[in-house]
């Protein structure tokens, strides 16, 4: 008989955790939740509000040992993890296992070290059910949204299609400044900069007015042919730059997306690796506080490393909305342990995380700021015009304090440091005439709203108080995943801007051209997108509204505090929230949601509309009570529902058509989902990019053809006249048999024979 088991989530928790134990100790893990709402019904009782859960097919098996090992054991101890959702895995093992909640150990730990886990045996506890209940109350709440919304959204916008309570409130976000950056006016304006001669070294320095229009500026830089320029102050102001807190989850997400390029599933991803395998603590939290111990290792560790003069220990306090659901940031478990062993990515995101927390207990660091200011005085032609002033500044580091602890104390630390780092020339003084080099003044335009990045949304979400630690990253995927938001890349537009430079006593005007809008790996709304976020601000309000959002969490908060009443909760929630689905199934409207008419055909007469179809937005001619059926064209990829014209809609419409014959058949140029195509004997090609599908000609589509066949041949390095079914085929990465629709790998060495190999060769490597 066992004498203890104890349960986790992760096989490799488990792992790391019977390290620890010594034999006395049997850890198993469950695999994450082993029983939940079922899949494909909404698994919640309407008039009780109770939930229907089951043990899906693929954990019977993790069930069954469990509940063996359990009745083996003396003392059974349920270590999941410490937030809500570690809470419900306990309370779920306790009611299937069919444990005694009295006389079972819960015991709870942020990181997975000897001392945390030996500290938490000697002290277990009970389960703690307002935290299971709170995370039951999400599950269920979200549970009811979606599954009364979908049904919704199938009949009235497009079949398939589903929502969620804080994913739709995401998406919401996205298409408003989507829609801001569309309504934006890039304003015009002039910025002058100047390059000065001071004791033999050059400084840049900026006039303190920026110009709206071409004259003004050029009416400057007339004034300042043959002006003086003097330095009329200097001023140097001693300043400190403090350490920026320890990581919670979400600054956490946002500094390894800035620094690291990771995505924010990534990050999380990585991050419970580096937690499972005992590197940091727990990765769902929104403390910045840090324990005692870490605050006096991290001691021990920056005056070893860095020197006494670099230790300044601090304690940061938590001001989030709502923070509840862990006691500390994330942070080393082991701050004597700079680096570790593990993965690239784990070795990139831990010393993120060392080097932030080493930073918060570290002195600030001190600055020398300089601020010249140099007066214009004006040629004489001023006309009456206002005195302008230059402004240099410049900063140096006289103590580096915290930098230290990042690579060559690199300014990059802190985030968007645009200040100008050199040291002023030592010769200045107040009255000293200095000389030009040039002066430049650049049309500049004003900036429309930048589009979010999965970072700084959920950046975003935080502020807004929507959303927890835990719920971040899923939201994230989620939205992504039903193809309502995707990450891509906008092209660019491109702009002519107008530099006009003095030099000396003459002003050369010219133009450049730079592109603008060009952003890369932000989250873009899609049409479905948009349209079924449209349907839920006209229908849904409330579940679209960011401080109702923000509301739910609280009361969430507030069942883990043991405050309210969760099924009380749920059922106010309901009473308000299934009128209002009845009555917008019942809502007869004449137009599908997001359907838009443009204008009419000039050759039908008949209207051309955009809407959302069974397989995404397309251009429709006429309507469904015609006599003749209407026509169909699927909206290219880059074009948008909001955007496209009436003329750009009637393009559409020119394909397909035939360009000539070959080989006796027809060829057709098309366009589909993926875009244009030649159609040749059933054989679909696409067409290039850099080929426009109104303009290709039969000998071009003939050429695509005939390269396509050539590829296809040299894919197909040999069939077998015993069985059609296998096949040698030629892949991206060598050789490979395809048998009876599975692919099987070649061993390396026969890759030069593939084309010679048997038929009993190839069904020895099937078979093995």
């Amino acid at each position: 008989m066992q004498d203890n088991l104890v349960i986790v989530e992760s096989p490799a928790k488990a792992k790391t955790i019977e390290k620890f134990l010594g034999k006395d100790y049997k850890v198993m893990s469950s695999y994450g939740h082993i029983r939940d709402l079922k899949k494909k019904e909404i698994s919640i009782d309407l008039k009780s509000l109770e939930p229907e859960y089951e043990i899906p097919e693929e954990k019977r098996k993790v069930v069954a040992d469990l509940k063996s090992n359990a009745k083996k054991a003396k003392k059974v101890w349920l270590a999941s993890d410490e937030d809500r959702e570690g809470e419900a895995i306990s309370w779920h093992l306790c009611e299937v296992l069919g444990l005694d909640e009295q006389n079972t150990n819960r015991i709870v730990f942020h990181e997975i070290t000897k001392n945390a886990i030996l500290e938490a045996i000697e002290h277990p506890r009970h389960l703690d059910m307002n935290l299971a209940n709170a995370q039951q109350a999400r599950r269920m709440l979200d549970r009811l949204v979606g599954f009364s919304l979908s049904p919704v959204l199938w009949r009235k916008v497009k079949p398939q299609l589903s929502a969620g309570r804080v994913q739709s409130v995401a998406v919401r976000l996205i298409v408003e400044r989507e829609r801001e950056i569309q309504a934006f006016n890039a304003e015009p304006y002039y910025r002058v900069t100047a390059t000065f001669i001071i004791d033999g070294q050059e400084v840049k320095a900026d006039l303190d007015k920026r110009f709206s229009t071409h004259e003004e500026a050029l009416a400057f830089l007339e004034q300042c042919k043959g002006a003086k320029f003097t330095i009329e102050s200097i001023q140097k102001k001693p300043l400190k730059r403090t350490p920026a807190p320890p990581f919670t989850t979400s600054t956490l997400q946002q500094e390894a997306a800035r620094k690291l390029g990771f995505t924010v599933s990534q990050t999380m991803m990585v991050a419970q690796r580096l937690y499972e395998n005992g590197h940091i603590t727990y990765m769902r939290t929104d403390s910045v506080n840090l324990s005692k111990l870490c605050i006096g290792t991290a001691k021990e560790a920056v005056v070893q490393l860095f020197g006494e003069e670099y230790s300044k220990p601090r304690n940061y306090t938590t001001h989030s909305k709502g923070a509840q659901e862990a006691h500390e940031a994330i942070r080393p478990s082991y701050m004597a342990n700079q680096t570790i062993t593990g993965t690239a990515q784990e070795k990139r995101l831990y010393d993120l995380i060392w080097k932030r927390t080493a930073a918060t207990q570290m002195a600030d660091a001190e600055i020398e700021k300089t601020t010249v200011t140099i007066n214009v005085n004006g040629n004489g032609n001023d006309n009456g015009n206002e005195n302008h002033h230059f402004i240099a500044t410049g900063e140096v580091v006289t103590f580096d304090g915290f930098l230290k602890a990042y690579d060559n104390g690199n300014d990059n630390e802190v985030e968007n440091d645009e200040t100008n780092s050199s040291a002023m020339p030592a010769g200045m003084k107040e009255g000293m005439e200095v000389e030009t080099k040039n002066i430049v003044s650049t049309q500049r335009f004003s900036q429309s709203p930048l589009r979010y990045t999965e970072a700084s949304l959920v950046h975003k979400l935080e502020e807004l108080g929507i959303g927890r630690p835990s719920t971040y990253a899923p939201t994230i995927s989620t939205i992504q995943q039903r193809e309502y938001v995707i990450k891509g890349d906008k092209k660019g537009e491109e702009r002519i801007y107008a530099i006009d430079t003095l030099t000396g006593d003459k002003i050369k005007s010219q133009t450049k051209k730079e592109m603008t809008g060009n952003e890369k790996g932000k989250l873009l709304p899609t049409d479905i997108g948009m349209v079924v976020n449209d349907f839920l601000m006209e229908y849904f309000p409330t579940i679209m509204d960011y401080n109702f959002t923000a509301n739910v969490e609280e009361e969430f908060d507030s069942i883990a505090e043991g405050k309210t009443d969760w099924h009380q909760m749920l059922k106010k929630f309901y009473k308000d929230f299934e009128p209002t689905v009845e009555k917008t199934m019942k809502t007869r409207s004449e137009h599908k949601a997001g359907e838009r008419v443009l204008g009419e055909d000039p050759k039908t007469h008949k209207p051309v509309m955009v809407k959302i179809g069974r397989y995404g937005p397309l251009v429709q001619i006429g309507s469904a009570d015609d006599k003749n059926k209407p026509r169909f064209a699927q909206l290219p990829k880059e074009q948008t529902m909001d955007g496209i014209t009436l003329e750009e809609a009637l393009e559409l419409f020119k394909l397909p058509r035939e360009v000539g014959e070959f080989e006796g058949a027809p060829i057709t140029i098309g366009t589909g989902r993926f875009g244009p195509y030649v159609l040749h004997k059933k054989k679909y090609v696409s067409i290039p990019k850099d080929i426009d599908p109104m303009e290709i000609t039969q000998e071009e589509a003939v050429a695509l053809i005939e390269e396509s066949r050539k590829a296809e041949k040299q894919r197909h390095l040999k069939t077998f006249e015993e069985d059609p079914k296998l096949e040698v085929m030629n892949g991206r990465y060598g050789p490979y048999l395809s048998y009876d629709g599975k692919n099987y790998r070649l061993p390396k060495n026969l890759h030069e024979k593939a084309e010679n190999l048997t038929y009993e060769q190839c069904m020895e490597i099937v078979n093995k």
